[in-house]
């Protein structure tokens, strides 16, 4: 049965991360003209209410966004990523936080198709009712993410965007991130697949940043820790970003923004971030 539930860590750092990436992405396939697919695995509720019972009761938006929303020192990368979260909040006040689907449908054209994935219940039911009226780009399904790649993989323009983000709640969802992009490069070598992985004091966790970078593909791998890695219990020191065929805009812009983000979201002397790269390089543009 699934149980996890992100309306209890939207906003975290991990979300700033992931979101932060997914935005520089859209931007890139933004820059032409052709129109493209996003399907994400794993979508979630959509939209989450900074001050619902179970925002408040991890609090760990407090840690997250709540640390960035009235900076005025942002670097210019992270720029259209905050301003979409004001679009999302309604205004200067922080009210809620946008998962990944709002903000793939908030930067994608009318041109560019949406598919949304999602099997709890729940959170299915809140994104449907969330994208009722998006006409006919948007498609919402309460189905397995990793099967639905099978389906929707190559999309008719042969552009396209895939993210991966389960909550690792079950131990098998590791090993079948690695298969479902071993076999979406097999039916399309070309798309971008950007993989969140959590920094958790377990075995699969630890492993799957090192079994990715064995994929067939240039890769980008990010990290942002906000603290020292846990030695024991559950919980989340950082997570990370991969990205296999990742735009070539995307290292720089990192580069430039995490930084910034380890100094203002540390919680100890231990936050740090990286960005690494496959040894092919991501240096030149490629053809998307």
């Amino acid at each position: 049965m699934l149980s996890y539930r992100h309306a209890f860590h939207a906003g975290n750092h991990a979300d700033i991360l992931k979101h932060l990436v997914l935005t520089l992405c859209l931007q890139h396939m933004n820059s032409k003209d052709k129109p493209y697919l996003v399907l994400d695995t794993h979508a979630g509720a959509g939209v989450y209410t900074i001050d619902s019972e179970q925002a408040k009761k991890t609090g760990e938006y407090l840690d997250g966004i709540a640390r960035l929303w009235n900076r005025n020192d942002l670097p210019a990368p992270m720029k259209p990523y905050m301003d979409a979260l004001q679009v999302c909040s309604g205004g200067l006040k922080l009210r809620r936080y946008p998962g990944s689907p709002w903000l793939a449908a908030h930067f994608a054209r009318e041109i560019d198709t949406l598919r949304f994935c999602e099997l709890h219940s729940t959170d299915f039911a809140l994104l449907r009712r969330q994208f009722r009226d998006g006409g006919r780009r948007v498609k919402v399904e309460q189905h397995d993410g990793f099967e639905a790649m099978k389906a929707a993989l190559p999309p008719p323009s042969r552009r396209g965007l895939v993210l991966i983000d389960p909550s690792y709640e079950i131990k098998s969802d590791y090993l079948k991130a690695i298969a479902a992009i071993r076999d979406g490069l097999k039916r399309f070598a070309t798309g971008s697949y950007l993989v969140w992985l959590p920094f958790l004091p377990s075995i699969e966790a630890r492993a799957l940043p090192e079994k990715l970078k064995k994929l067939p593909a240039d890769w980008l791998y990010a990290s942002l820790s906000v603290r020292g890695p846990a030695t024991k219990g559950h919980g989340m020191s950082g997570s990370a970003m991969f990205i296999v065929n990742p735009p070539w805009t995307l290292k720089n812009a990192l580069e430039e923004s995490l930084p910034w983000l380890v100094q203002v979201l540390a919680l100890d002397e231990k936050a740090d971030w990286t960005v690494e790269v496959s040894p092919a390089g991501t240096a030149k543009p490629r053809a998307d």
